[in-house]
């Protein structure tokens, strides 16, 4: 009962990979529910594994592990299906990549559970695009100096927003010369509050950057870069590309991680005179335990209780929540002292943005 229990939740992945642009993964992770339901190489490799809830996302830690096994050289036959190895792949036979993946699973059982006991972190570039609009609207002038916090930093690429460059129709900001370029940032109308903002400030001014994570990764070493690499999807270049250009921006502009949870991570913030603090965080809300997050949400009302005219507080957010009765990722903006708005949704990549109909 448990392996198909299991299964099933290797099925939901590969639909969500097929929705999210990864033909190659939802192929795989399709064969990958197959094999365990038979008792295969991949029921063996995620024993112990079986009754993990979907927050666990063991489909995503056996995709890592593998997709590390092809980026090493330790599985030359898999490496050479897969573009982000220098492989080839072709979407009209997506399934080719099978037999090599389920070899690599076979012949390096421990390399594979070792994975399968660390949480997925893709550190997703394209979330900026949402948490920087945000931030955009929410800085009220011009050179305003802005202290940075992030829960649930993972490698604190996105502590380095505003160092990237955001295309989308007619609208552009950030730095011509960034090695990051999040196109098509946008899709329809940009909504004024954007253009607004991109017009009050051309530049940001961070003064401060740090973040939290239980499990924090250096970009800057070669584990850490890895494992970023690692669980992107393999055929997925533009999510490639832009990671290799938040690496460089990383290695320029220092931002701080440190181990720890979101709670106890705020609850060493205060606020400072003539400078704006802002809390966001970005598709991580799932992964914190229902008590952790009451404390959070009590650490973030005595921030909001604190601010005055002299020292601003302002919490962005990238999650999923229900609103106008549809569950969707949306960036929202909470100023102290003011209703919390919905300004924009996106896909969990962040990817293109949409401003919301009314």
């Amino acid at each position: 009962m448990h392996r198909e229990q299991a299964a099933r939740s290797f099925d939901q992945q590969a639909t969500a990979c097929a929705r999210l642009g990864s033909p190659l993964c939802a192929a795989l992770l399709g064969r990958v529910a197959a094999d365990i339901r038979e008792g295969g190489p991949c029921a063996e490799a995620i024993a112990g594994h079986e009754r993990a809830t979907r927050d666990d996302a063991v489909p995503l830690r056996l995709l890592g592990g593998v997709h590390a096994l092809a980026l090493t050289g330790r599985a030359p036959e898999l490496a050479a299906h897969y573009p982000s190895a220098g492989g080839a792949f072709d979407p009209g036979r997506p399934a080719e990549a099978w037999p090599a993946f389920r070899a690599a699973v076979a012949g390096h059982p421990e390399w594979v559970r070792r994975w399968l006991e660390r949480p997925p972190q893709t550190n997703e570039v394209g979330r900026a695009n949402l948490l920087l609009a945000g931030l955009l609207y929410a800085v009220p002038t011009a050179q305003l100096p802005v202290r940075l916090f992030e829960l649930g930093s993972s490698a604190g690429l996105n502590l380095r927003a505003e160092q990237f460059r955001y295309e989308g129709g007619d609208f552009a900001w950030g730095p011509l010369d960034s090695p990051v370029r999040l196109a098509d940032a946008w899709r329809g109308e940009v909504p004024g509050w954007l253009r607004a903002g991109a017009a009050r400030h051309e530049a940001l001014r961070i003064v401060e950057r740090h973040g939290c994570d239980p499990a924090p990764i250096d970009p800057l070493s070669a584990d850490g870069s890895l494992a970023l690499r690692a669980y992107l999807w393999p055929d997925q270049p533009e999510r490639r590309a832009r990671l290799d250009g938040a690496l460089r921006v990383a290695a320029k502009v220092p931002a701080t991680v440190e181990a720890a949870g979101a709670a106890e991570f705020l609850a060493g913030i205060t606020l400072e005179p003539g400078t704006l603090t802002v809390v966001w965080h970005s598709i991580m809300r799932q992964y914190v335990p229902a008590g952790e997050w009451r404390r959070v949400e009590a650490e973030l009302g005595r921030l909001a209780a604190a601010a005055d005219g002299g020292a601003g507080f302002v919490r962005v957010s990238f999650e999923p929540r229900v609103a106008a009765g549809r569950e969707r990722f949306w960036l929202a903006v909470h100023r102290a002292g003011e209703p919390e708005r919905l300004l924009a949704t996106a896909g969990p990549h962040g990817l293109p943005a949409f401003a919301p109909q009314t």
